[in-house]
């Protein structure tokens, strides 16, 4: 019998990279494979405060360990340029002494792959350096690396510049079968000058970790991306990554589930309720939380809204007088909930997303329509994808003061919910996803030689 091959996996220390990875790393686990999953002790922590009762079983199945990020307790990790300036500077020393240790620990322990975040490819240069088999996972929409890619031709032809502003006020256009980029559509734009700086500098790692990488695995699958992938080299799509695949009990929250959303949605009637999550990274000022919330209210229509404390940047959300008394029979708010279970409830009717490319491919399997609100990064081009080429859903527009109001919500929920031609669309859309991960789809066959590679 061959020695059980051992892997370490390595997401980003961010909700949207460490949930789809420890899906991932579940599917690894349960093909035989020992997994040994690293987060920074800060993440580690939040992420052991939430799991379920009943994770004795994965936790068999998964070793989750951490190191140090190398900020201090109370240091503020919402500040992107310092957390990753710490983390490029300790995680890589961190990394290799973990390496190091489990090796001594069990001399016949053989670490035979490094499984990185794209958006961690630090990992990737410390298994390179000590001769470990490396693969990349991109979490992201692939196009963005499709884009990403393109970045070194787009500034030498004056496209762009160095700091990826757009010099030329044309859209980018890499394929027919790819919606074109305009300038706010870059995974980078951003209207604070600084950030887009940090942003763009992640662009040109994702190059250098594209160099460093034997494989690109994409949470993603061929029939939805097959243009797309034609532009990435090393791109193996075998997704969509999820935890309903694999086990009850999955252990890749930062907040604890509130699973009392899901009795709620029992008593709606099926194809009643609107789903509102808009992510763990979107911020949004009290003005548009009080059109959000009139908005829902104006609808009529049940609701489930997933209201984190970043929504409001980290302050208890407040609501229009008397709107929680008002809609008390109508909506539920929770602070996380269980998105895949939620998706995949018949009383849901629609998903109002920041199309995060996770949130995207959860809801499209689970054969949702979309209402669109993109706060940043890939979210502008995703809404791209849903809304004009798989025409699963619409888009919410702001008024001259860059607000969604009330009216604009409350019309595109109704106008989303009615229309029949974007239900059938997704409703076909969720069958090729379902498809592609079943015994003998594309997904399926390409995770299989994955597993296989690493046993042998």
């Amino acid at each position: 019998m061959a020695r059980q091959p051992h892997v370490i996996v390595i997401p980003h220390a961010a909700q949207g990279h460490v949930a789809p990875l420890m899906k991932l790393s579940l599917q690894i686990a349960a093909h035989g494979v020992k997994v040994t999953f690293v987060n920074t002790e800060f993440i580690h922590e939040k992420v052991m405060a939430s799991l379920p009762a009943k994770v004795e079983e994965e936790k068999r199945l998964i070793s989750l360990v951490s190191i140090p990020d190398g900020l201090e307790p109370e240091d503020d990790r919402q500040d992107f340029v310092k957390l990753t300036e710490s983390i490029l500077r300790v995680m890589p020393g961190n990394l290799r002494n973990l390496i190091e240790n489990i090796k001594r620990s069990d001399v016949d322990e053989q670490i035979v792959c490094v499984i990185a975040d794209m958006a961690a490819g630090w990992a990737l240069e410390v298994a390179n350096e000590m001769g470990i088999k490396r693969v990349a996972v991109l979490l992201s929409g692939p196009a963005s690396m499709a884009l990403a890619l393109h970045v070194p031709q787009l500034i030498d032809a004056g496209i762009i510049d160095t700091d990826g502003t757009l010099i030329k006020d044309e859209s980018i256009i890499l394929s027919e079968d790819i919606p074109a980029w305009r300038s706010s559509d870059f995974s980078w734009s951003c209207s604070d000058p600084v950030m887009q700086k940090v942003l763009f500098v992640y662009v040109s790692t994702a190059l250098k970790t594209f160099k460093f990488a034997d494989q690109l695995l994409c949470n993603t699958f061929y029939e939805l991306d097959s243009s797309v992938m034609k532009l990435i080299p090393k791109a193996i799509p075998i997704g969509p990554f999820l935890a309903s695949n694999h086990i009850e009990a999955f252990a890749g929250n930062f907040c604890p589930e509130d699973s009392t959303c899901l009795s709620w949605l029992d008593k709606q009637p099926a194809g009643s309720v609107v789903y509102v999550a808009l992510g763990s990274t979107t911020i949004l000022n009290p003005q548009q939380v009080d059109e959000l919330a009139l908005g829902l209210e104006l609808t009529g229509i049940p609701f489930l809204w997933v209201i984190s404390s970043n929504l409001t940047n980290g302050s208890t959300a407040k609501f229009p007088e008397g709107f929680i008394d008002r809609v008390a029979d109508l909506g539920k708010i929770v602070e996380w909930a269980p998105q895949e279970k939620v998706l995949a409830h018949p009383s849901v009717a629609c998903f109002v997303s920041h199309c995060g490319w996770n949130s995207t491919l959860e809801g499209l399997t689970m054969g949702k329509p979309f209402l669109c609100w993109p706060y940043f990064a890939d979210q502008f081009h995703n809404r791209s994808y849903i809304c004009d080429v798989w025409k699963i859903g619409l888009a919410v527009d702001k008024d001259e003061n860059g607000i969604i109001t009330r009216n604009e919500m409350s019309t595109k929920i109704k106008t989303l919910i009615s229309s029949d031609g974007i239900k059938a669309n997704a409703l076909q859309l969720k069958e090729v996803a379902r498809k592609s991960v079943n015994e003998g789809g594309s997904s399926f066959k390409n995770f299989t030689s994955f597993i296989e590679l690493i046993w042998h």
